[in-house]
Protein backbone atom coordinates (compact mmCIF):
# COMPACT_ATOMS: atom_id res chain seq x y z
CA UNK A 1 0.00 0.00 0.00
CA UNK A 2 2.57 2.38 1.27
CA UNK A 3 4.80 1.46 -2.15
CA UNK A 4 1.88 2.34 -4.29
CA UNK A 5 1.39 5.76 -2.62
CA UNK A 6 5.07 6.18 -3.27
CA UNK A 7 4.69 5.33 -6.47
CA UNK A 8 1.60 7.26 -7.21
CA UNK A 9 3.62 10.71 -6.05
CA UNK A 10 6.05 9.88 -8.25
CA UNK A 11 4.31 9.54 -11.33
CA UNK A 12 2.48 12.98 -10.56
CA UNK A 13 5.92 14.98 -9.65
CA UNK A 14 6.97 13.28 -12.81
CA UNK A 15 9.78 11.09 -10.78
CA UNK A 16 11.32 7.94 -11.75
CA UNK A 17 14.15 6.51 -10.91
CA UNK A 18 16.66 8.05 -13.09
CA UNK A 19 15.36 11.50 -11.77
CA UNK A 20 15.38 10.71 -8.40
CA UNK A 21 19.04 8.78 -8.38
CA UNK A 22 20.66 11.87 -10.15
CA UNK A 23 19.00 14.43 -7.84
CA UNK A 24 20.46 12.98 -4.71
CA UNK A 25 23.30 12.34 -6.22
CA UNK A 26 23.69 16.25 -7.06
CA UNK A 27 23.21 16.50 -3.63
CA UNK A 28 26.55 15.25 -2.38
CA UNK A 29 28.30 17.30 -5.20
CA UNK A 30 26.57 20.28 -4.28
CA UNK A 31 27.62 20.72 -0.55
CA UNK A 32 30.94 19.60 -1.64
CA UNK A 33 31.45 23.07 -3.58
CA UNK A 34 29.32 25.53 -1.29
CA UNK A 35 31.30 24.86 1.47
CA UNK A 36 33.68 26.72 -0.28
CA UNK A 37 31.65 29.49 -0.47
CA UNK A 38 31.89 30.78 2.71
CA UNK A 39 36.06 29.84 2.71
CA UNK A 40 37.24 31.44 -0.05
CA UNK A 41 36.71 35.19 0.68
CA UNK A 42 38.55 34.43 4.40
CA UNK A 43 40.95 32.34 2.55
CA UNK A 44 41.95 34.80 0.07
CA UNK A 45 42.57 37.66 2.98
CA UNK A 46 45.13 35.78 4.77
CA UNK A 47 47.45 34.60 1.55
CA UNK A 48 49.61 36.58 0.15
CA UNK A 49 49.01 39.82 -2.16
CA UNK A 50 49.77 38.47 -5.71
CA UNK A 51 52.28 40.08 -7.97
CA UNK A 52 49.77 42.33 -9.31
CA UNK A 53 48.31 43.98 -6.47
CA UNK A 54 44.32 43.94 -7.52
CA UNK A 55 41.85 44.96 -4.44
CA UNK A 56 40.74 42.17 -2.14
CA UNK A 57 37.20 42.36 -3.40
CA UNK A 58 38.61 42.30 -7.10
CA UNK A 59 41.00 39.02 -6.42
CA UNK A 60 37.89 37.37 -4.25
CA UNK A 61 35.79 38.42 -7.47
CA UNK A 62 38.39 36.92 -9.67
CA UNK A 63 39.29 33.23 -7.70
CA UNK A 64 34.49 33.01 -7.50
CA UNK A 65 34.30 33.85 -11.10
CA UNK A 66 36.96 31.93 -12.99
CA UNK A 67 35.30 28.45 -11.82
CA UNK A 68 31.60 30.02 -13.57
CA UNK A 69 33.73 30.94 -16.85
CA UNK A 70 35.59 28.24 -17.38
CA UNK A 71 32.54 26.23 -16.90
CA UNK A 72 30.46 28.22 -18.86
CA UNK A 73 33.20 28.47 -21.96
CA UNK A 74 33.29 24.82 -22.08
CA UNK A 75 29.81 23.26 -21.17
CA UNK A 76 28.66 23.40 -24.85
CA UNK A 77 31.88 21.59 -25.78
CA UNK A 78 31.19 19.36 -23.09
CA UNK A 79 27.49 18.44 -24.15
CA UNK A 80 28.47 18.15 -27.62
CA UNK A 81 31.13 15.71 -26.25
CA UNK A 82 28.59 13.72 -24.43
CA UNK A 83 25.71 14.04 -27.26
CA UNK A 84 28.88 12.91 -29.43
CA UNK A 85 29.62 9.76 -27.47
CA UNK A 86 26.41 9.12 -26.07
CA UNK A 87 27.98 8.37 -22.76
CA UNK A 88 26.47 10.25 -19.93
CA UNK A 89 26.68 8.35 -16.95
CA UNK A 90 30.70 8.03 -17.98
CA UNK A 91 31.05 12.33 -18.33
CA UNK A 92 29.35 12.40 -15.08
CA UNK A 93 32.06 10.25 -12.88
CA UNK A 94 34.91 11.46 -14.81
CA UNK A 95 33.66 15.44 -14.22
CA UNK A 96 32.74 14.26 -10.71
CA UNK A 97 36.37 12.83 -10.30
CA UNK A 98 38.00 16.03 -11.69
CA UNK A 99 35.85 18.49 -9.28
CA UNK A 100 36.96 16.47 -5.94
CA UNK A 101 40.60 16.49 -7.36
CA UNK A 102 40.41 20.31 -7.79
CA UNK A 103 38.39 20.80 -4.19
CA UNK A 104 41.64 18.88 -2.61
CA UNK A 105 44.22 20.33 -3.71
CA UNK A 106 42.98 23.56 -1.96
CA UNK A 107 44.77 22.25 1.19
CA UNK A 108 48.01 22.17 -0.95
CA UNK A 109 47.56 26.44 -1.95
CA UNK A 110 49.71 28.67 -0.52
CA UNK A 111 49.31 32.02 -3.25
CA UNK A 112 46.70 33.20 -5.00
CA UNK A 113 47.94 32.13 -8.47
CA UNK A 114 47.85 28.43 -6.40
CA UNK A 115 43.63 28.87 -5.83
CA UNK A 116 43.37 30.29 -9.58
CA UNK A 117 44.80 27.17 -10.76
CA UNK A 118 42.11 24.60 -8.75
CA UNK A 119 39.59 26.99 -9.46
CA UNK A 120 40.29 26.10 -13.03
CA UNK A 121 40.06 22.35 -12.06
CA UNK A 122 36.79 22.69 -10.62
CA UNK A 123 35.22 24.66 -13.34
CA UNK A 124 36.44 21.75 -15.97
CA UNK A 125 34.83 18.81 -13.85
CA UNK A 126 31.59 21.11 -13.35
CA UNK A 127 31.83 21.55 -17.38
CA UNK A 128 32.28 18.01 -18.12
CA UNK A 129 29.48 17.05 -15.19
CA UNK A 130 26.12 19.07 -15.94
CA UNK A 131 25.47 19.19 -20.04
CA UNK A 132 25.79 15.29 -19.54
CA UNK A 133 23.39 15.53 -15.86
CA UNK A 134 20.43 17.80 -17.78
CA UNK A 135 20.52 15.51 -20.77
CA UNK A 136 19.82 12.62 -18.73
CA UNK A 137 17.43 14.45 -17.43
CA UNK A 138 15.58 15.80 -20.58
CA UNK A 139 15.64 12.63 -22.20
CA UNK A 140 14.21 10.76 -19.14
CA UNK A 141 11.06 13.34 -18.39
CA UNK A 142 7.93 13.72 -20.18
CA UNK A 143 7.06 17.50 -21.17
CA UNK A 144 3.34 16.97 -19.07
CA UNK A 145 5.25 16.51 -15.92
CA UNK A 146 8.80 18.05 -16.54
CA UNK A 147 8.27 21.36 -14.50
CA UNK A 148 8.04 19.01 -11.34
CA UNK A 149 10.64 16.64 -12.16
CA UNK A 150 13.12 19.65 -12.79
CA UNK A 151 11.67 21.16 -9.13
CA UNK A 152 12.55 17.74 -7.35
CA UNK A 153 15.99 18.16 -9.33
CA UNK A 154 16.88 21.68 -8.45
CA UNK A 155 15.29 20.98 -4.71
CA UNK A 156 17.94 18.62 -4.21
CA UNK A 157 20.61 20.31 -5.60
CA UNK A 158 19.62 23.54 -3.13
CA UNK A 159 19.76 21.28 -0.47
CA UNK A 160 23.18 20.61 -1.02
CA UNK A 161 23.99 24.31 -1.66
CA UNK A 162 21.81 25.42 1.46
CA UNK A 163 23.54 23.11 3.73
CA UNK A 164 27.02 24.06 2.32
CA UNK A 165 27.54 27.35 3.78
CA UNK A 166 26.69 26.08 7.19
CA UNK A 167 28.34 23.67 6.99
CA UNK A 168 31.42 25.55 6.13
CA UNK A 169 31.00 28.35 8.45
CA UNK A 170 30.88 25.96 11.42
CA UNK A 171 34.52 23.96 10.17
CA UNK A 172 35.95 27.64 9.24
CA UNK A 173 35.28 28.95 13.14
CA UNK A 174 36.02 25.37 15.05
CA UNK A 175 38.72 23.90 12.51
CA UNK A 176 40.13 26.03 9.82
CA UNK A 177 41.10 25.87 6.28
CA UNK A 178 42.08 22.30 5.45
CA UNK A 179 39.32 20.40 7.48
CA UNK A 180 36.74 22.55 5.58
CA UNK A 181 38.67 21.51 2.33
CA UNK A 182 38.64 17.80 2.93
CA UNK A 183 34.69 17.74 4.00
CA UNK A 184 34.54 19.08 1.16
CA UNK A 185 36.14 16.71 -0.90
CA UNK A 186 34.36 13.94 0.70
CA UNK A 187 30.91 14.76 -0.07
CA UNK A 188 31.90 15.14 -3.37
CA UNK A 189 32.81 11.86 -3.68
CA UNK A 190 29.96 10.94 -1.92
CA UNK A 191 28.06 12.16 -5.09
CA UNK A 192 30.17 10.02 -7.05
CA UNK A 193 29.64 7.25 -5.27
CA UNK A 194 26.08 7.46 -5.51
CA UNK A 195 26.00 8.29 -9.56
CA UNK A 196 27.99 4.95 -9.75
CA UNK A 197 25.61 3.15 -7.75
CA UNK A 198 22.22 4.38 -9.00
CA UNK A 199 22.28 6.42 -12.33
CA UNK A 200 21.41 4.57 -15.04
CA UNK A 201 22.99 5.11 -18.81
CA UNK A 202 20.27 6.73 -21.83
CA UNK A 203 19.66 4.78 -24.22
CA UNK A 204 21.30 6.06 -27.21
CA UNK A 205 18.55 7.75 -29.62
CA UNK A 206 17.34 6.38 -33.05
CA UNK A 207 17.64 8.69 -35.11
CA UNK A 208 17.21 8.73 -39.19
CA UNK A 209 20.73 9.27 -40.60
CA UNK A 210 21.05 12.30 -42.07
CA UNK A 211 22.89 13.79 -45.04
CA UNK A 212 25.74 16.02 -42.85
CA UNK A 213 27.72 14.30 -39.92
CA UNK A 214 27.52 15.22 -36.58
CA UNK A 215 28.34 18.85 -35.95
CA UNK A 216 29.91 19.98 -32.37
CA UNK A 217 28.32 23.75 -32.55
CA UNK A 218 25.37 22.72 -34.63
CA UNK A 219 23.34 26.49 -35.27
CA UNK A 220 20.08 24.16 -36.16
CA UNK A 221 19.74 23.26 -32.38
CA UNK A 222 19.72 27.06 -31.33
CA UNK A 223 16.59 28.66 -31.23
CA UNK A 224 14.71 31.52 -28.98
CA UNK A 225 13.23 29.25 -26.38
CA UNK A 226 16.51 28.28 -25.53
CA UNK A 227 18.47 31.57 -25.53
CA UNK A 228 15.67 32.95 -23.60
CA UNK A 229 15.73 30.32 -20.78
CA UNK A 230 19.29 30.95 -21.14
CA UNK A 231 19.13 34.99 -20.43
CA UNK A 232 16.96 34.19 -17.82
CA UNK A 233 19.02 31.73 -15.98
CA UNK A 234 22.13 34.08 -16.77
CA UNK A 235 20.62 36.67 -14.60
CA UNK A 236 19.47 35.00 -12.07
CA UNK A 237 21.97 33.35 -10.62
CA UNK A 238 24.19 36.60 -11.37
CA UNK A 239 21.79 38.17 -9.20
CA UNK A 240 21.90 35.86 -6.22
CA UNK A 241 25.62 35.19 -6.36
CA UNK A 242 26.98 38.79 -5.94
CA UNK A 243 27.00 38.99 -2.44
CA UNK A 244 30.04 35.82 -1.75
CA UNK A 245 32.95 38.46 -3.41
CA UNK A 246 31.34 41.18 -0.31
CA UNK A 247 31.60 38.68 2.18
CA UNK A 248 33.72 40.75 4.41
CA UNK A 249 32.26 43.91 3.81
CA UNK A 250 28.80 42.54 4.70
CA UNK A 251 30.57 41.25 8.04
CA UNK A 252 32.02 44.38 8.90
CA UNK A 253 28.92 46.41 8.35
CA UNK A 254 26.45 44.59 9.80
CA UNK A 255 29.06 42.82 12.88
CA UNK A 256 28.60 39.33 12.16
CA UNK A 257 31.00 36.35 11.30
CA UNK A 258 31.89 33.80 9.12
CA UNK A 259 28.74 31.39 10.35
CA UNK A 260 26.38 34.98 10.34
CA UNK A 261 26.66 35.07 6.89
CA UNK A 262 26.61 31.55 5.92
CA UNK A 263 23.17 31.76 7.40
CA UNK A 264 21.98 34.79 5.38
CA UNK A 265 23.73 33.15 2.07
CA UNK A 266 21.94 29.63 2.88
CA UNK A 267 18.72 31.42 3.05
CA UNK A 268 18.03 32.04 -0.61
CA UNK A 269 18.79 28.17 -0.91
CA UNK A 270 15.80 27.05 2.21
CA UNK A 271 13.42 29.42 0.07
CA UNK A 272 14.23 27.96 -2.94
CA UNK A 273 13.39 24.60 -1.22
CA UNK A 274 10.28 25.42 -0.10
CA UNK A 275 9.09 26.73 -3.40
CA UNK A 276 11.03 25.36 -6.21
CA UNK A 277 8.57 21.73 -6.44
CA UNK A 278 5.47 23.65 -6.43
CA UNK A 279 6.42 26.53 -9.41
CA UNK A 280 7.82 23.23 -11.07
CA UNK A 281 4.66 21.99 -10.69
CA UNK A 282 2.34 25.40 -11.51
CA UNK A 283 4.53 26.05 -14.96
CA UNK A 284 3.36 22.18 -15.88
CA UNK A 285 0.07 24.06 -15.40
CA UNK A 286 -0.05 27.72 -16.44
CA UNK A 287 2.98 27.79 -18.40
CA UNK A 288 6.65 28.80 -18.13
CA UNK A 289 6.99 32.20 -19.29
CA UNK A 290 4.44 33.46 -16.55
CA UNK A 291 6.58 32.28 -13.73
CA UNK A 292 10.08 32.92 -15.59
CA UNK A 293 8.97 36.70 -16.25
CA UNK A 294 7.39 37.49 -12.74
CA UNK A 295 10.83 35.44 -11.07
CA UNK A 296 12.28 38.27 -12.83
CA UNK A 297 10.08 41.14 -11.79
CA UNK A 298 10.90 39.88 -8.44
CA UNK A 299 14.32 39.04 -7.96
CA UNK A 300 15.06 43.21 -9.18
CA UNK A 301 13.62 44.94 -5.81
CA UNK A 302 14.92 42.21 -3.86
CA UNK A 303 18.76 42.67 -5.43
CA UNK A 304 18.70 46.32 -5.15
CA UNK A 305 17.65 46.31 -1.42
CA UNK A 306 20.54 43.89 -0.62
CA UNK A 307 22.62 47.44 -0.69
CA UNK A 308 20.89 48.78 2.36
CA UNK A 309 20.69 45.87 4.10
CA UNK A 310 21.36 47.37 8.26
CA UNK A 311 21.16 43.46 10.19
CA UNK A 312 22.12 39.75 9.35
CA UNK A 313 17.85 39.93 9.91
CA UNK A 314 17.60 42.14 6.83
CA UNK A 315 20.01 40.33 4.86
CA UNK A 316 18.94 37.14 5.43
CA UNK A 317 14.78 38.47 4.35
CA UNK A 318 16.56 39.49 1.26
CA UNK A 319 18.15 36.31 0.54
CA UNK A 320 14.67 34.73 1.01
CA UNK A 321 13.15 36.56 -1.21
CA UNK A 322 15.82 36.41 -4.42
CA UNK A 323 15.18 32.62 -3.38
CA UNK A 324 11.85 32.42 -4.18
CA UNK A 325 12.35 35.08 -7.28
CA UNK A 326 14.79 32.17 -8.75
CA UNK A 327 12.70 28.98 -7.73
CA UNK A 328 9.93 30.86 -10.40
CA UNK A 329 12.79 30.74 -12.55
CA UNK A 330 15.09 27.86 -12.38
CA UNK A 331 12.77 24.95 -13.06
CA UNK A 332 10.73 26.53 -15.73
CA UNK A 333 13.23 27.97 -18.03
CA UNK A 334 15.06 24.18 -17.40
CA UNK A 335 11.89 22.79 -18.58
CA UNK A 336 11.45 25.13 -21.45
CA UNK A 337 14.51 24.00 -22.90
CA UNK A 338 14.18 20.35 -22.18
CA UNK A 339 10.59 20.73 -24.31
CA UNK A 340 12.50 21.76 -27.34
CA UNK A 341 15.36 19.64 -27.17
CA UNK A 342 16.02 17.11 -30.37
CA UNK A 343 16.43 13.56 -29.78
CA UNK A 344 20.52 13.00 -29.60
CA UNK A 345 21.33 16.90 -29.39
CA UNK A 346 20.21 17.19 -25.54
CA UNK A 347 23.46 17.93 -24.54
CA UNK A 348 24.15 21.09 -26.51
CA UNK A 349 20.26 22.50 -26.46
CA UNK A 350 20.50 22.32 -22.12
CA UNK A 351 23.96 23.45 -21.99
CA UNK A 352 23.13 26.70 -23.68
CA UNK A 353 20.85 27.11 -20.38
CA UNK A 354 23.43 25.38 -17.86
CA UNK A 355 26.21 27.86 -19.39
CA UNK A 356 23.84 30.59 -18.79
CA UNK A 357 23.89 29.94 -15.12
CA UNK A 358 27.55 29.40 -14.87
CA UNK A 359 28.40 32.07 -16.40
CA UNK A 360 25.76 34.07 -14.33
CA UNK A 361 27.41 32.40 -11.18
CA UNK A 362 31.15 33.92 -12.76
CA UNK A 363 30.30 37.24 -13.61
CA UNK A 364 27.99 38.84 -10.79
CA UNK A 365 31.06 38.20 -8.42
CA UNK A 366 33.37 39.79 -10.87
CA UNK A 367 31.36 42.92 -11.67
CA UNK A 368 30.31 42.94 -8.08
CA UNK A 369 33.92 43.16 -6.83
CA UNK A 370 35.03 46.15 -9.98
CA UNK A 371 31.90 47.99 -9.06
CA UNK A 372 32.23 47.65 -4.91
CA UNK A 373 35.52 49.81 -5.44
CA UNK A 374 33.57 52.41 -6.42
CA UNK A 375 30.14 52.14 -4.28
CA UNK A 376 29.07 49.57 -2.33
CA UNK A 377 25.65 49.68 -3.41
CA UNK A 378 26.62 50.59 -6.80
CA UNK A 379 27.02 46.59 -8.00
CA UNK A 380 23.33 46.18 -6.89
CA UNK A 381 22.17 49.29 -8.33
CA UNK A 382 23.28 47.72 -11.83
CA UNK A 383 22.04 44.37 -11.71
CA UNK A 384 18.56 45.56 -10.64
CA UNK A 385 18.24 47.55 -13.88
CA UNK A 386 19.69 44.87 -15.82
CA UNK A 387 17.28 42.58 -14.47
CA UNK A 388 14.38 44.31 -15.28
CA UNK A 389 15.78 44.43 -18.84
CA UNK A 390 16.31 41.03 -18.88
CA UNK A 391 12.50 40.20 -18.09
CA UNK A 392 11.30 42.51 -20.97
CA UNK A 393 13.49 40.66 -23.40
CA UNK A 394 11.96 37.12 -22.36
CA UNK A 395 8.38 38.92 -22.22
CA UNK A 396 8.85 40.43 -26.22
CA UNK A 397 10.73 36.99 -27.46
CA UNK A 398 10.41 33.98 -25.68
CA UNK A 399 7.87 31.39 -26.84
CA UNK A 400 5.46 29.16 -24.57
CA UNK A 401 5.81 25.69 -24.88
CA UNK A 402 2.84 24.55 -22.56
CA UNK A 403 -0.19 23.61 -24.20
CA UNK A 404 1.34 23.89 -27.74
CA UNK A 405 2.63 21.19 -29.70
CA UNK A 406 6.57 21.61 -30.05
CA UNK A 407 7.15 22.19 -33.85
CA UNK A 408 8.51 19.15 -35.46
CA UNK A 409 11.35 17.64 -35.22
CA UNK A 410 11.76 18.71 -31.58
CA UNK A 411 8.51 17.33 -30.62
CA UNK A 412 9.90 13.94 -30.59
CA UNK A 413 10.98 15.28 -27.28
CA UNK A 414 7.94 14.96 -26.19
CA UNK A 415 8.21 11.54 -25.47
CA UNK A 416 10.50 10.01 -22.66
CA UNK A 417 13.69 7.88 -24.01
CA UNK A 418 14.06 4.68 -22.65
CA UNK A 419 16.68 4.61 -19.81
CA UNK A 420 18.44 1.88 -18.84
CA UNK A 421 17.01 0.18 -15.49
CA UNK A 422 13.02 1.41 -16.71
Amino acid sequence: MADSKLNEIGVRLGVNRAVMALSIARLGDAIGNSILIVVIPLYVAQLPSPVFPFPETVRVGILISIYGIISGILQPVMGGVSDRLGKRKLMIVIGLVVMALGTAAFVFAHHFIDLLAYRLIQGIGVAVTVPASMAVLAAATQKETRGSAMGVFSTMRMVGFATGPLIGGLLYDRYRFDVTFLVGTAFIILGLILVLLWVDEVKPAIVPKQKRGFRLFDRDLINISVLGAGFATFMMASDFSMISTLENQFNARLSQGAFGFGIAFSALMVSRLLFQVPLGRLSDRIGRRPLIIGGLLLMAPATLLLGWVATTLELTGMRMVQGLASAAIAAPAFALAADVSKEGGEGRQMSIVTMGFSLGIAIGPLFTGGLAVFSFTLPFIVAAVLTLLVSLIVYRYTPETVGRTVDSPSSKSLKRRPVEGD
